[in-house]
């Protein structure tokens, strides 16, 4: 009887042995074994639709994976010209939807049956203020504030040193005589005052987006002129801000180094001249700092000064620059699996809590970070700059929650009045139409 309990239990520790064997390897095909999963591969994917620092992303993916060899990322460009959005929508439509999709604030909310919950991260509770508005929706978190951004007139100090013959004080220009008095300065140097870059995301994102900020210091005021825009209530022919905006404008145009020809530069010539010092001025953001350190003949000597709307310069707006959060990325939660959504978070996580994550988004990929507990100080003078006026109180809001065409629309029609297609006249009616 001895002899036939031991053959029996021998029998059953045999099938066991073989079941166990068999599931560990079904589970690395891909089934489900807790221990497996731990140790699989897994892909994930990244769109990211911030083009300048592409090349700094894909680096920071690799030291994400060589931190973390079982996950894999890999970053898919935007196309230039098109936005997130649309390039989003699209991959959803095709069933290849990223596994993180990095979107303009205005976008947010039109994804959020497709974003994952991320309410519960740790990260939430470390964000800055007011950095999780937009990412709010119904109550719950479906995005990672992933940049503060700011813009504005960025200078380069070695060509307003030249041209002031001395130490050039950014804050001393707070009226639109005063911003021309630099350009012709500057021009007197043999330089040249300033470069306008014609993207349409830069003019109608960015710049005439001014026009909406500078018209209260309260957001609900800049809100409810935005409602009271869309019903047709404002007359922008009337509109003090608006025309001091414009009037602005004009006089850069007068002084832009591409004036002859202005919807031809491409964004890659601003870089190169303020970074060479062929001009004292272009209109852009701080993330164009990894591109003019390429060019940087000024010992990293850059700022930012406002664009004034008037010659006042206690007017409101004369002496701030736009900040504010203005990428996010969500997670799928309906085409990418379970173990893909929790190595997103990984990701996420890395970037926020470990030193190397910290270093590459700081350091390498030039953000100004969306959280407090991320003590390091930025190197790039345009971040530097920005934080100075958060510090001084100085900062208009950051349009982030307009129409996702916004930028496209208004961009063209601010690309004609660049070209002197159509007059004031031409582009007020295009922007009430829209």
């Amino acid at each position: 009887m001895k002899r036939k309990i031991l053959s029996i239990m021998l029998t059953f520790a045999l099938v066991f042995s073989l079941m166990a064997g068999c599931g560990t390897k079904s589970s690395n095909n891909g089934e489900s074994n807790s221990t497996a999963t731990a140790t699989k591969s897994v892909k994930i994917t990244l769109l990211n639709s911030k083009g300048e620092i592409q090349a700094q992303l894909e680096d920071a993916a690799k030291a994400f994976t060589k931190e973390n060899p079982n996950i894999t990322v890999e970053v898919i460009p935007a196309a230039a010209g098109q936005s997130p959005f649309e390039k989003v929508t699209s991959m959803y439509a095709s069933g290849n939807a990223p596994t993180m999709a990095m979107l303009d604030p205005g976008d947010i909310a039109k994804f959020k049956d497709k974003f994952l919950d991320l309410s519960s991260e740790k990260w939430v509770s470390d964000a800055i203020d007011g950095a999780l508005n937009a990412a709010t929706v119904d109550g719950k978190v479906i995005a990672f504030p992933f940049a503060v951004e700011g813009y504005g007139l960025i200078y380069n100090k070695a060509v307003l040193d030249k041209a002031y013959g001395g130490n050039f004080d950014p804050s001393s220009i707070k009226t639109r005589d005063a911003l021309e008095e630099a350009f012709k300065k500057v021009e007197a140097t043999g330089a040249k005052a300033l470069e306008i870059s014609p993207m349409d995301w830069s003019l109608g994102a960015h710049f005439l987006s001014i026009a909406y900020a500078d018209q209260s210091k309260d957001p609900a005021q800049v809100a409810q002129f935005l409602s009271d825009l869309k019903a047709g209530k404002v007359d922008l022919a009337n509109n003090k801000v608006f025309n001091g905006l414009m009037d602005t404008f004009d006089m850069m145009k007068k002084h832009n180094i591409d004036k002859n020809d202005p919807l031809s530069p491409t964004y890659d010539r601003g870089p190169e001249l303020i970074g060479k010092g062929e001009v004292g001025f272009w209109f852009m953001g701080n993330w164009a700092w990894p591109q003019i350190k390429e060019f940087d003949t000024a010992n990293g000597q850059y700022g930012f000064i406002p664009v004034p709307i008037s010659n006042s310069q206690d007017d409101y707006g004369n002496s701030g620059i736009p900040v504010g959060v203005t990428k996010f990325i969500g997670i799928d939660k309906t085409q990418n699996s379970a173990e893909q959504q929790d190595a997103a978070k990984k990701f996420l996580d890395w970037l926020v809590y470990s030193s190397t994550g910290q270093d590459m988004l700081v350091n390498k990929l030039n953000i100004i970070p969306a959280f407090k507990n991320i003590t390091l100080q930025p190197q790039d003078p345009l971040a530097k700059s920005i934080l100075q006026y958060v510090k001084s109180g100085n900062t208009l809001e950051f349009m982030t929650t307009l129409p996702p065409d916004h930028w496209s629309k208004l961009g063209a029609s601010m690309q004609k009045y660049l070209a002197g297609k159509i007059d004031r006249k031409g582009l007020i009616n295009e922007i009430e139409n829209y």
